[in-house]
């Protein structure tokens, strides 16, 4: 196991400079080992991600190699919500992805270990992964621990709920300040099973990422040992050749949705699964939004985490982790244990010893919370290409809705109106070009959504968007609408008092007008452009729909 600089006069030149930051003849010629750590000061999950890189060099050079570490960006969902801010968020996935491949490329790492932890972070690292195709693995920070007040347990979400009970007159200021130094008690990602924490446990899905490694949280010392293993994980890979495009395939990428559905994961891991199936190369009629539903169809959603439930992602790990669920799922014929992983095991020789610890947390398959998945795809004449609903997250009585429409051309003006009581039970609130080009970014909004819940109208109130929704969202929260307002979509003709009929059971979404009004308005419809510049004005003119992942245009468009 070498390098190519570690031999011949060709590479005098680049070993001065490897000389120049102290290397050692012994060490340059050593497989080099890309760790490309997120750390920053800015975002919880990622405050320590210095010290698991540094548990990651210590299991690369025990196993032999030499480790570097570089950088990569980062945007924290929560702290960018609700201002122009969060447009940068999904777009940043597309930098992170091409920064890595550019650190690893130019500097010929023989592998790479990829340390993040948060929202479109560890998406972009995955896009990176299958494109470079170089031996690698994932270990990422951790969740952070439940926040505590007055017996109730808590996270980011019941925070964003807190801010809508206190517009609503429900609590007053010094019961919101409690709930602010309640709700995020330590670092880490946000506790639920919020993006962040849903794709760290679809890397254990995908087998690109060790056992773990979605569940234990930031404090825990085993986290620090994981770390460590990833290490020597990934110089096993360098050394039997195990590489992404053997361990991410289509039949692990079925496995992921399989354990997204089960889980209850957040609705941003279809826009990430999406585009992880488009860098893979694969064709729509192999991949696309409908694999969801019928994934979901026959996946019973075992695992009811917060927002969802009263769980959270520590309770997980205690019953057993992702293994559990995944052995449950290979038991019921749900899941592929056939799949390779990075370890250089099958999925299912890997999860052979895992058992279900608490089966309050983690069901059996034939008791779960319901017999489909905790994800639906919604499809119908405002939505020909799909929009997505966390159902697991739905309040029974929301699981068909009709209303009429209250229209808004963006987050600020639906929450101005959420905020001060112009919102009524039966209401659909429309938050319209906030989609991959309409924001421009897709912002994802749980402040609009905290606030229809706090305030009491989370059983009484829908909202759609061409937007996203955090991981963190509950209720009758329908986003990802496409085509998107920008696109000329249906969803830029809605008026206000227009009736929406809504069935997520049935998979159905539609605007009660007949085909003909609908050609008559779309005849004469202009989309709103919000005035952009600089990176954004880039990313608008190459993303795609949400549909098909919201992922930059290639060569050929």
């Amino acid at each position: 196991m070498k390098n190519i600089y570690s031999e011949g006069t060709a590479m005098s030149s680049q070993r001065s400079l490897l000389r120049a930051l102290g290397w050692t003849d012994s060490e340059m010629k050593k497989p080099i080992v890309g760790i490309v750590c997120a750390q920053s000061e800015i975002i919880p999950g990622h405050m320590y991600l210095d010290k698991i890189a540094e548990a990651v060099k210590e299991g690369v050079t025990a196993a032999g190699g030499k480790a570097v570490v570089v950088p990569s960006i980062g945007v924290c969902d929560g702290i960018a919500m609700g201002h122009a801010g969060m447009r940068y968020s999904l777009p940043s996935r597309e930098v992170i992805a091409d920064s890595a491949e550019i650190l690893a490329r130019a500097h010929a790492f023989s592998g790479l270990v990829f340390v993040g932890n948060c929202d479109k972070i560890v998406p972009g690292m995955l896009l990176a992964a299958v494109r470079l195709d170089l031996p690698c693995a994932f270990v990422s920070g951790g969740p952070m621990l439940a926040g505590k007040m007055h017996g109730q347990r808590l996270s980011l979400s019941s925070m964003f709920e807190a801010v809508g009970a206190y517009n609503a007159g429900k609590i007053d200021e010094a019961e919101l300040h409690e709930y602010e130094c309640s709700s995020c008690p330590t670092c880490g990602s946000c506790s639920g099973m919020f993006t962040a924490n849903s794709m760290n446990c679809l890397t254990e899905a995908l087998g690109i990422a060790l056992p773990g490694n979605g569940t234990i949280p930031m404090v825990y010392s085993r986290r620090m040992m994981l770390a460590k293993e990833t290490g020597a994980a990934v110089m096993n890979a360098i050394e039997k050749g195990i590489r992404p495009s053997q361990v991410i395939t289509p039949k692990a990428l079925k496995n992921a949705v399989a354990v997204d559905n089960a889980i209850g994961a957040s609705s941003n891991s279809v826009l990430h699964l999406l585009a992880l199936a488009n860098e893979m190369g694969m064709r729509e009629e192999d991949f696309s939004i409908d694999t969801f539903n019928g994934i979901s169809e026959k996946t019973p959603h075992i695992c009811k985490l917060a927002p969802a439930g009263t769980d959270y992602i520590e309770d997980l790990n205690e019953a057993g982790g992702i293994s559990a669920v995944i052995k449950e799922l290979i038991g019921a014929g749900l899941f592929d244990g056939s799949a390779m992983t990075v370890s250089g095991v099958t999925q299912e020789e890997r999860v052979k010893n895992a058992r279900v610890l608490d089966e309050k947390v983690i069901r059996p398959v034939d008791a779960p919370y319901s017999p489909t998945g905790g994800l639906a795809i919604l499809k119908g004449n405002l939505a020909a290409e799909g929009a997505v609903v966390k159902k697991s997250a739905v309040d029974p009585a929301m699981l068909k809705h009709s209303g009429p429409a209250r229209v808004f051309d963006s987050e600020e003006a639906a929450m101005e109106a959420i905020s001060t009581g112009k919102i009524v039970k039966g209401d659909v609130v429309v938050i319209r070009y906030e989609g991959p080009k309409g924001g421009p970014g897709m912002r994802e909004m749980l402040s609009p959504t905290s606030a229809i819940v706090g305030a009491g109208l989370g059983a009484d109130v829908a909202l759609i968007t061409d937007g996203r929704f955090s991981g963190a969202t509950r209720g009758a929260a329908i986003g990802h609408v496409c085509p998107e307002a920008a696109a000329g979509g249906p969803i830029g003709i809605v008026r206000d008092g227009d009736i929406i009929d809504i069935d997520i059971e049935k998979g159905t979404i539609d605007l009660r007008l007949s085909g003909k009004e609908i050609a008559e308005r779309s005849k004469n419809f202009k989309p709103l452009e919000k005035p952009v510049n600089g990176y954004l004005a880039r990313y608008r003119a190459q993303v795609t729909s949400a549909s098909r992942g919201a992922v930059i245009r290639g060569p050929q468009g």
